[in-house]
């Protein structure tokens, strides 16, 4: 399967995509020292909640997808240095989806959410 959507994004702020199928995307993110919110290597929870988006977004996997809400909770600390894998799972493709999206380093479970996206007809910068 091929991506269709955030074909721009940085990698290195909001991962690759890994994995990717019908209703399913995995994007791994690798934390760096740019990422750190102190001095003690504490990732700002901003770019695991990117990549977990980015994740949801590649689940819907269109080009016109967009984010309209997102209901998560930050389990646990992410330092740099630690890979983060986000999951992602479509709960139905229709125009308005929920995707479920867990974020893991290791086996360790740091954030899990809730995404809902839309699918509109055109470009969002061209409504």
């Amino acid at each position: 399967m091929v991506l269709k959507t955030h074909l721009a994004i940085d990698k290195s702020l909001c991962g690759e995509v890994v994995e990717l199928r019908e209703g399913y995307a995995k994007v791994r993110l690798v934390t760096t020292q740019q990422m750190a919110a102190d001095e003690r290597g504490l990732v700002h929870g901003g770019f695991t909640f990117g990549a977990a988006d980015f994740a949801a977004m590649a689940a819907i996997n269109d080009p016109n997808v967009v984010l309209v809400a997102a209901q998560v909770r930050f389990l646990a600390p992410v330092v740099v240095g630690d890979v983060v894998e986000c999951e992602a799972i479509a709960q139905n493709k229709e125009k308005k989806a929920e995707v479920a999206v867990t974020a893991k380093v290791g086996d360790k479970e740091v954030m899990s959410g809730v995404f809902t996206t839309y699918t509109l007809e055109k470009h969002v910068l061209d409504m």
